[in-house]
């Protein structure tokens, strides 16, 4: 007889604190991949049920509730995290009990563990693309501002060395916030970029506090035309904490926008809408967090089990039709083949696609073989 009972799945976003906005929306993209898959008759008949928890920004407690989703609520599966200190964080729990961690979320790359699947951009598929199009069309003197933590660290780390490659190239400084940052922790910096001029800013601030820098910026009266905020961070759920306007002209990096003109993309949009109502901020995270549970859908109809074991031949290798594209995930590094876009905001808070990849870009978390010219062939430009 076959089995019917539910599949359990642990679901770990933040709903409250410093990352809530986007870590609820990734919180949605996952709520809807699992809508989707048990409205069209489950895994083989079988509903997915989430097991749910509020890691409230907080990289202690999201290894707290990883434990307790594997010891005490029996899951094989966890799908979350946002900030890579939360990543870290979990990945010593999942690799212990040997379960398995999806992580749909950007990050610094340099890292490999048998018991993750990355579904966000590695730097050769954001940094990158982000670097060679600001220095080709502002130039090569940068300044950078992070939040403090690993990831922007690091980020910040090969920003730099992209960056510095260019004739011309400096960078002309690099500051660190407190994730809780307000905007008159931004003033000081501001007076520094007004007196150095750069070319263009490198921000890897993340949560509310992104806001408030792109306000401080704002306040401070510079010109997005001649000096633009770039980011592979601020998508359009941050842009929806800045008011209408502040964001605009300015650039991210990512494989994912709401403003992809694909019927994949509109189809999954409409249905979020239909499910969740129209306050909600799909971005990258979102995408990356939607598709990748329907990856571990398709895998287990395959494997007939949620053990790492029999899933994970399944994984590897295994291609989606994401909002972005068709994806696919490396079965050598457990990375995902993704689309590398650059961004503008427009004056609605939605970007306007300026540049995109004609095929999916292979992950190199390990910046092996990238480098600046490696998107030239790939991408096609539609204006600037």
């Amino acid at each position: 007889m076959a089995n019917s009972d539910p599949i359990r799945v642990g679901v770990l976003y933040s709903e409250t604190g410093a990352t809530s906005t986007i870590g609820f929306s990734q919180l949605q993209g996952a709520l809807l991949a699992i809508k989707e898959i048990n409205e069209s008759g489950g895994v083989d008949g079988r509903e997915i049920i989430p097991v749910r928890y509020d890691a409230r920004s907080n990289p202690a407690r999201y290894a707290e509730l990883a434990e307790q989703l594997i010891v005490q609520d029996h899951v094989s599966v966890i799908f979350g995290c946002y900030m890579s200190s939360s990543r870290k964080a979990v990945i010593p729990i999942v690799e212990k009990w040997n379960k398995l961690l999806f992580y749909p979320t950007l990050y610094e790359g340099f890292e490999y563990s048998e018991n993750v699947i990355y579904t966000g951009a590695a730097p050769n598929q954001n940094s990158v693309q982000l670097a060679e199009f600001m220095t080709s069309n502002f130039g090569a003197r940068v300044y950078l501002i992070g939040s403090d933590y690993i990831y922007p660290y690091e980020s910040n780390r090969i920003m730099s060395e992209l960056v510095l490659q260019r004739p011309g190239s400096e960078k002309l400084g690099e500051c660190y916030v407190a994730l809780d940052a307000v905007e008159k922790d931004f003033a000081v910096i501001m007076e520094d970029i007004r007196d150095k001029r750069p070319d263009f800013i490198f921000s890897t601030v993340v949560g509310n506090s992104t806001a408030a820098l792109y306000r401080a910026y704002a306040d401070a009266g510079f010109e997005p035309r001649t000096m633009p905020i770039a980011s592979l961070t601020t998508s359009e759920a941050e842009v929806s904490q800045m008011g209408t306007g502040v964001a605009a002209g300015h650039y991210t990096a990512a494989p994912y926008f709401q403003s992809i003109d694909s019927e994949e993309n509109r189809k999954c949009l409409a249905h979020l809408r239909k499910s969740f109502g129209e306050d909600c901020v799909p971005n990258l995270c979102w995408e990356a967090s939607y598709f990748q549970t329907h990856i571990f859908a398709n895998a287990f109809r395959h494997a007939g089990s949620d053990g790492i074991a029999e899933l994970m031949p399944h994984i590897l290798g295994s291609e989606f039709d994401a909002p972005q594209g068709r994806v696919r995930i490396d079965p050598t590094n457990h990375h995902t083949c993704l689309y590398p876009r650059i961004g503008r905001v427009d004056a609605q808070g939605q970007f306007t696609i300026v540049r995109q990849a004609t095929r999916s870009v292979y992950p190199d978390p390990y910046l092996v073989t990238h480098s600046l010219g490696d998107w030239t062939a790939k991408l096609e430009s539609l204006g600037h």
